[in-house]
């Protein structure tokens, strides 16, 4: 039996230009097999996501914002 490790993991996002862009972005980021949960800060252009670190990977989250139309970056904080 394997435990759950879940990582929170903070992206950078490019290219918002209305709040509608949220809703795309954590709908497509979602659909990942291993995340748990998606908020996106539209204000700050953060995207904020829990995920198991062991099934989707960081590359995928930002592949994930790529397919929704948008450009992200692993945040330093």
């Amino acid at each position: 039996m394997t435990t759950a490790t879940t990582t929170h993991t903070i992206l950078r996002a490019e290219g918002f230009s209305c709040p509608s862009c949220v809703a795309k972005i954590e709908k497509q980021v979602g659909r990942l097999k291993g995340v748990e949960n998606v908020k996106v800060h539209f204000a700050s252009a953060r995207i904020e996501i829990d995920h198991d670190a062991e099934r989707v990977s960081v590359d995928d989250l930002v592949a994930a914002v790529a397919k929704a139309g948008y450009k992200a970056t692993p945040a330093a904080f």
